[in-house]
């Protein structure tokens, strides 16, 4: 299947079920698409937290009453890209991978070996985009015996990376720059092969702009966090997606995100403490004020989890400026937000049948938007989505 038919499918399908994946279980009590399939519902709400947990990772494995099983199978199929199976090398300087955590190393390395393999054309010089340290760029010109351009806008980070390149006798030039402004054209030619992973939003979107405009020959591209962009609404790059019946929202963009895998065991105890303690106050202030709609509330509310459930639901209520009647049983209610907790849980297995397939569609609009510049592209997996559920590389050359 050609990009182009790959993306007309996914956009179809993608509109098609839209009620059903904007849908929002931690803001909503009742989700519309609940009355077209009791059943389901049910079956979602009676199951706990730790289950829901479990399902997590891999929703489309799910045994759920139908839609369910439809729609999973259908996101496996729209979502399914080629698995490249990089050959690593096993022994490698330890200036390469000093002070990387093991899973970003892990990265990098399949990264790397996949876009040696997949680019035809050996590089001439290449240029890694939002470099930090300029580790990935300086795996490839090691390997390789090219030169390096680091654009990076952290000084610190600069100076530490020069460091590391040194000491492996790597020629690289590790350059301030703010990748954002235009003036960063100054830094590219129509040689390089630029590589970014895990480049943020805006951030990869105007690499492939500025790739397109100074006509660079080669890219290898991991995208993560499309949702980080300026406008509230996704401006599409290619001409088929701004033709596409699919409008997305901001908002929309985040969830792709909404799969993690890095997360320690306290980190997440943490985590569900506070948005159960959320839920829970969500529960409070609908009763006591008599009105059904849910109060957005701060990330870290002042004070934290460190003052106990009530005290985190007063500087909720005082951040919104109610005095609201203390409930009649503080661990009841704490009870129920945890209750609520495994509901929500459970309820967003089903959006999570469209996380895939939502990052696909983004990731076509970009390759479809380099194909309408004479590229030639391939998109394909170059990790285990265990090491990074943002495992996609888009290859790109004239």
């Amino acid at each position: 299947m050609s990009l182009a038919a790959h993306f007309a499918e996914l956009d179809q399908w993608l509109q098609q079920h839209q009620a059903l994946w904007r849908a929002k279980p931690f803001t909503q009590l009742q989700l519309s698409w609940e009355a077209d399939w009791p059943e389901l519902a049910h079956w979602l709400r009676q199951r706990t937290l730790a289950e829901a947990e479990a399902a997590h990772h891999s929703p489309q494995q799910l045994q759920a009453p139908e839609p369910f099983a439809s729609l999973a199978a259908d996101s496996l199929r729209l979502s399914q890209l080629p698995r490249w199976q990089p050959e690593l090398a096993e022994h490698l300087p330890e200036p390469l991978y000093r002070h990387i955590p093991g899973r970003k190393w892990q990265q990098i390395t399949h990264f790397a070996d996949v876009a040696r393999a997949g680019l035809q054309m050996p590089a001439t010089r290449w240029v890694d985009w939002c470099a930090g340290k300029g580790h990935l760029g300086r795996l490839l010109a090691w390997q390789g015996g090219q030169p390096l351009v680091c654009l990076e806008h952290d000084a610190a980070l600069n100076q530490a990376g020069a460091a590391l390149s040194q000491a492996l006798a790597v020629a690289a030039q590790h350059r301030h720059a703010d990748v954002l402004a235009p003036s960063c054209a100054e830094h590219l030619t129509g040689d390089d092969s630029i590589v970014a992973l895990h480049a943020c939003g805006k951030l990869h979107m105007t690499l492939l702009q500025q790739l397109v405009a100074n006509h660079c020959r080669q890219l290898a591209l991991a995208p993560c966090c499309y949702n980080r962009i300026d406008s509230e609404c996704y401006q599409p790059l290619s001409s088929v997606a701004r033709a596409a019946h699919l409008q997305l929202s901001r908002d929309d963009l985040a969830l792709p995100m909404q799969e993690t895998v890095t997360a320690g065991h306290r980190e997440r105890q943490q985590r569900d403490r506070s948005m159960a303690w959320r839920l829970a106050f969500d529960l409070w202030q609908r009763e006591a004020r008599g009105i059904d709609s849910y109060l957005p509330t701060p990330s870290k509310p002042p004070g934290g989890i460190a003052q106990g459930f009530a005290g985190f639901c007063r500087s909720l209520a005082t951040h919104h400026q109610l005095h609201l009647p203390a409930p009649s049983d503080w661990r009841h209610l704490e009870a129920r937000g945890w209750q609520r907790l495994a509901e929500v849980r459970n309820l967003e297995l089903l959006r999570g049948l469209f996380r895939r397939p939502l990052e696909v569609w983004l990731l076509l609009d970009r390759a479809l938007y380099l194909q309408e510049w004479g590229y030639r592209v391939q998109l394909g997996e170059f990790c285990p989505a265990s090491l990074t559920p943002r495992n996609v590389l888009l290859l790109a050359e004239k």
